[in-house]
């Protein structure tokens, strides 16, 4: 049965490495960051201890054929662990390629999330608010007509764009990608026109 997130985590007696019998509770769903002089422990504590007993035990919630194939840690030398979740650890050697790189890149889990949300994900929309669904072309064509009358014969489709710091900029990519008009404070517009006038 897993723990409510506002319990803490309960490290008691931890003397791996160079810690000395520490207690300490630890607050779930907040940012803690763990400091100190090199040599005081910190490592010990945050990787030797809490992540190798929170890995130690989602590994061991496998079958013990899955078990075979996956690195264990062996349990730290602690007293009392309450409270661990499964836990991911990124070694600080760790070189990060880019400026884009994330805990989440790093780790591959932006992929799966990926695939959680276009499988689980409903698309609303920001206006109104109602669900996007997937029509086709046909049923598209028959909801327009049913808004047609004498007075109306053309329908203007648009869609939200951000231009971005440099609005020509963000024209000329528009352009590139086949987009002629745009619709600027209720007027439409020439893309190649935008600016002359």
């Amino acid at each position: 049965m897993s723990e409510p997130m506002n319990d803490p985590i309960r490290i008691r007696g931890a003397r791996q490495h160079n810690l000395k019998n520490l207690d300490i509770d630890i607050r779930r769903g907040a940012l803690t960051v763990v400091t100190g002089v090199s040599g005081s422990g910190k490592s010990s504590l945050a990787h030797h201890t809490l992540y190798a007993e929170g890995q130690r035990r989602y590994v061991e919630s496998f079958s013990a054929y899955a078990r075979q194939f996956l690195d264990r840690m062996p349990r730290p030398d602690v007293d009392l662990v309450e409270g661990v979740p499964p836990a991911i650890s990124i070694e600080q050697q760790h070189q990060v390629k880019t400026s884009r790189s994330t805990v989440g890149t790093m780790t591959e889990l932006c992929d799966f999330f990926k695939l959680l949300y276009a499988r689980l994900g409903e698309l609303h929309c920001r206006e109104c608010g109602e669900k996007v669904q997937r029509e086709e072309p046909s049923r598209i064509a028959m909801r327009w007509q049913r808004f047609q009358s004498d007075d109306v014969k053309t329908w203007l489709v648009c869609g939200r764009f951000d231009l971005g710091p440099n609005p020509l900029e963000g024209m000329a990519a528009l352009a590139r990608q086949g987009y002629r008009r745009i619709l600027v404070n209720g007027e439409l517009k020439r893309i190649d026109k935008v600016g002359d006038d």
